[in-house]
């Protein structure tokens, strides 16, 4: 099978699943708070299509013309950015402004410029460190002009309280940086820097220190910061190797309270077992392993940097939220990609989606082996 085949049969099947998930676990979270129970499942299909779109977009338009308009873009997103702070543009929710509110002919939905910052920072990246006539190996164009490009947008998310999207825009980036041929060192040295800055700052936010002694000790934060994690790992506990049934969930009955977003995970666990939970990991395997296949094959440099972005950033989301669902890492608001709920991601992820399958179609073919002849 054909690498882009497998990869629309991944994401497909992460999408359809996904829906299910979020049909069988949304209903008591939207019958509390819209009389709805259908109204998360409603709102994800009306960003499905939008993502699809997107995706055609991203499969149809050579790759190549983002490096041409990457600028404006970096512009854009700086702006929108911005616009989360203004009041009446923006919107707070849980102490973070990382939201901009839309018209209400289009539903009034929500937009959420850090996932669009994901997809910019990626691109610029690759344009930057694939361009043949830029030498990658000096500091100031191999290290500080970029990072310097890069750090204009993660300050501003970091300031909008979200620091798990500067963290893992920040990853992704460093990693671009070092398989590019930037100095190592210098890009170790920066990511042990941001890793110290982002520390202290996490240090100096109450809420965010709760989660992390939450963590090291759910049971003495029970009532407050371990209530979810705890939760989560009781969900798992439930559902065994089999599970309790689809829809027979009893965390997701406001005893999860983020069931339908982060920790939706656990409630896959519950109801459908392991077996199914499992299935899921693999799924982002093989959406790993097909996006670095990609990623080798592409035509030119900036084509396989931009791969390779995409396919690390997906790859560690997925990674985090499984693991904090599991209570292998701190409590951290991520969404699953493709499953859960979250429109501005959804439709970001399926527009990268798109760009990786046109990379693919303009990757290189692998020789044939000639037939040795017997004379």
């Amino acid at each position: 099978m054909q690498t882009r085949s497998v990869l629309i049969l991944v994401v497909g099947m992460l999408c359809l699943f996904g829906l299910v998930m979020l049909y069988s676990t949304s209903g008591p979270q939207g019958e509390k708070l819209y009389q709805n129970p259908d109204h998360f499942t409603q709102r994800q299909l009306l960003w499905m299509l939008l993502g699809l779109a997107a995706a055609w977009v991203g499969a149809r338009v050579p790759y190549q013309h983002w490096f041409k308009l990457i600028w404006p873009l970096l512009g854009v997103t700086l702006v929108l950015l911005t616009l989360v702070y203004v009041p009446g543009i923006g919107r707070t929710l849980n102490g973070s402004s990382r939201w901009i509110g839309l018209p209400r002919a289009l539903g009034g939905l929500t937009f959420q410029p850090s996932e669009l910052a994901k997809f910019v920072a990626i691109a610029m990246l690759a344009r930057w460190y694939g361009d043949r006539k830029r030498p990658r190996e000096g500091y100031l164009e191999g290290l500080i002009y970029p990072g310097l490009l890069l750090g204009s947008m993660l300050v501003l998310i970091l300031f909008e309280t979200d620091f798990g999207s500067t963290l893992l825009i920040g990853m992704t980036g460093l990693a671009i940086m070092f398989v590019a041929g930037a100095p190592v060192g210098a890009v170790v040295a920066s990511g042990a820097v941001g890793l110290g800055g982002l520390g202290w700052m996490i240090s100096q936010n109450p809420q965010r220190m709760g989660r992390i002694f939450a963590f090291l000790d759910p049971e003495k934060y029970a009532d407050k910061e371990g209530f979810q994690l705890l939760n989560a790992l009781y969900a798992f506990v439930a559902g065994g190797a089999r599970g309790v049934g689809l829809g027979k969930s009893l965390q997701k009955q406001h005893y999860l309270p983020e069931a339908h977003t982060d920790f939706i995970f656990a409630i896959i666990g519950e109801e459908l077992g392991i077996v199914f939970s499992v299935g899921v990991v693999l799924l982002f395997v093989a959406l790993l392993l097909c996006g670095l296949r990609i990623s080798g094959r592409a035509p030119d440099p900036a084509g396989r940097l931009m791969a390779f972005g995409i396919t690390l950033l997906v790859s560690m989301q997925a990674i985090i939220n499984i693991g904090v669902v599991t209570g292998r890492l701190p409590t951290k608001g991520f969404p699953l990609p493709f499953i859960s709920f979250g429109g501005t991601s959804l439709l970001v992820l399926l527009f990268m989606m798109g760009v990786l399958y046109n990379i693919a179609g303009q990757g290189r073919r692998p020789r044939r082996r000639r037939a040795k002849t017997r004379a």
